[in-house]
């Protein structure tokens, strides 16, 4: 089962955020979740899995000259990135580091972010109590964290495109329904939650859908787990690179006050 519509092999970790984030999808959000961060000049803010520093930059113009920005991050190879991308920056630091123990003291930090990093992270309770830990009084976290139970592919049959989601849901992604979550587990962890903004994108280009989703790389994993036989998939599929397209997610953006 393969198609020439969509891409068969798992982009580069680093080249895959790039790509997000250079998507027009990319660029609003992560515009909207500055935008709630509210940095004030010469605030110490946090980008909590900052990757390979890709919005390291904008942080740090939002906190002008006299501002601190540190990114942190567990993977050394997106640290040694982020680090090469803002080596002309003075007011930028990245740090290897676990978010469930941040090498950080207490009462650090005014300002944090975490973008699509709960989703993967081994228990999103105790890393918002860290986070909680490093802000000052009055801090503020932003987060932005899809929902993939609300993924919707459509499809004449739609008992396929329900398959392909539950897979996803149930094997894809850990934290797969964190998008709903957080505003619970945030208050849990001694914060108050002041917004909640769902966003819900909608891809109408089956090829742009597949450069963030993975449509076909995501299809054959759940044929060989057994949610799709071969033909269901190769149907899914056939349909979705010739046919009408549309699918959505909705995207949660959750602001939280220390």
């Amino acid at each position: 089962m393969t198609s020439k519509a969509f891409e068969t092999a798992t982009p580069d970790p680093i080249a895959y955020l790039d790509r997000v984030a250079a998507t027009d999808l990319g660029r609003s959000y992560k515009g909207r979740m500055l935008d709630e961060l509210d940095i004030r000049t010469g605030q110490t803010v946090l980008d909590l899995g900052c990757g390979p520093g890709t919005d390291l930059a904008s942080l740090a113009r939002a906190g002008a000259a006299t501002g601190t920005v540190i990114g942190v991050d567990h993977d050394q190879a997106a640290v040694d990135a982020a680090r090469g991308r803002t080596v002309d920056q003075h007011t930028v630091t990245v740090q290897l580091g676990d978010i469930h123990d941040l090498p950080l003291p207490d009462r650090t930090a005014d300002r944090a972010r975490t973008d699509r990093v709960l989703q993967h992270v081994a228990d999103p309770a105790r890393a918002l109590r860290e986070i909680h830990r490093v802000l000052r009084p009055g801090g503020r976290l932003v987060m932005g964290e899809p929902d993939w139970e609300t993924l919707t592919v459509d499809h004449p049959d739609s008992n396929l495109s329900r398959a392909y989601t539950q897979y996803v849901t149930d094997k894809v992604v850990r934290n797969s329904r964190i998008g709903r979550q957080l505003p619970r587990l945030a208050t849990g962890a001694g914060f108050t939650v002041p917004s909640v903004i769902p966003i819900t994108p909608v891809f109408r280009d089956a090829q742009a859908a597949d450069k963030i989703l993975g449509l076909e790389r995501t299809a054959q994993r759940a044929m060989a787990a057994g949610y799709l036989t071969e033909e269901a998939a190769g149907r899914w599929l056939e349909h979705l690179s010739t046919g009408p397209f549309l699918a959505a997610v909705t995207f949660y953006i959750v602001v939280a006050e220390s």
